[in-house]
């Protein structure tokens, strides 16, 4: 496992995680610009889920006020780990329900983009659509095969994960709008995905995303669009390490991106 330059911030006594003046600065200037930038961007069902979760605009969120909501609305809750965890811990998470967020932020430098997930790409991100119960369903199913899957299944299954939950793109009735959480809390990716000619968006297929390579350090060449979020609920009910031992067996998909020296890529 990769080490960070970020350390997590562990709770007192009562379960409470002080933050300083500058990181709740940090989280104001990002969740205002984002929630002005996705009112006409993000899906209804994300729209709904801020709403729902009513997270402070000013202020860094607690996460027991998020799991309140989160058990509420679908059973899930949040859980503190560190910077970085190991893929057994991360699949275990998802399986048992728990979404894992490092309660760390980041620096002002790296205000547009870091590698590491922050609070802010877990909890504005993702949180508001844990209220879903089919993007529920998918994210515990997601984590009980992961659970299960050899290493080299792992990395399949991990192209399918960015290509929905952190990346995907939902077909409505008033065009394409965002669900996946890698470009909700992205402030360049959320303009990018929606309104530049440059990536593709094509409908989601299973076995296709499996194969499809990716970079994380860059802005998307190629986006999956899915026609509502009912048919993550349809990709619990397939046999998906089927799809993944099928998708093993073929060769991946040509890169739609340039190689790097130190390549980021699965």
């Amino acid at each position: 496992m990769k080490s960070s330059k970020y350390q997590a911030r562990k709770p007192d006594d009562s379960g409470f995680i002080h933050y300083t003046e500058e990181e709740h600065d940090t989280w104001s200037i990002l969740y205002h610009r984002q929630i002005e930038l996705l009112k006409d961007r993000a899906c209804s069902e994300y729209l709904d889920g801020i709403e729902q979760l009513a997270m402070p605009a000013r202020s860094i969120p607690q996460l027991q006020e998020i799991s309140q909501v989160l058990m509420t609305r679908t059973g899930w809750s949040v859980a503190r780990v560190p910077a970085l965890i190991s893929f057994d811990r991360f699949f275990s998470l998802l399986a048992s329900r728990q979404f894992p967020v490092a309660t760390f932020i980041r620096m002002r430098a790296e205000l547009d983009y870091l590698q590491e997930p922050d609070i802010f790409h877990e909890i504005f991100g993702h949180c508001p659509l844990l209220t879903n119960q089919d993007f529920a369903d998918f994210t515990e199913t997601y984590g009980r095969l992961g659970l299960a899957a050899s290493k080299e299944e792992r990395v399949y299954l991990a192209r399918l994960y960015w290509m929905t939950v952190e990346f995907g793109l939902l077909n409505t009735a008033g065009g394409l709008r965002i669900y996946g959480g890698g470009i909700l809390s992205s402030y360049g990716e959320s303009a990018y995905a929606l309104d530049s000619e440059i990536p593709v968006r094509t409908p989601l297929d299973p076995l296709l995303a499996l194969r499809t390579p990716y970079r994380i350090d860059i802005l998307q060449p190629l986006y999956y669009v899915i026609d509502n979020l009912n048919m993550l609920h349809q990709l619990c009910e397939m046999d998906l390490m089927a799809l993944v031992h099928q998708a093993m067996s073929m060769p991946l998909l040509p890169a739609l991106f340039a190689p790097k020296a130190e390549e980021v890529v699965a």
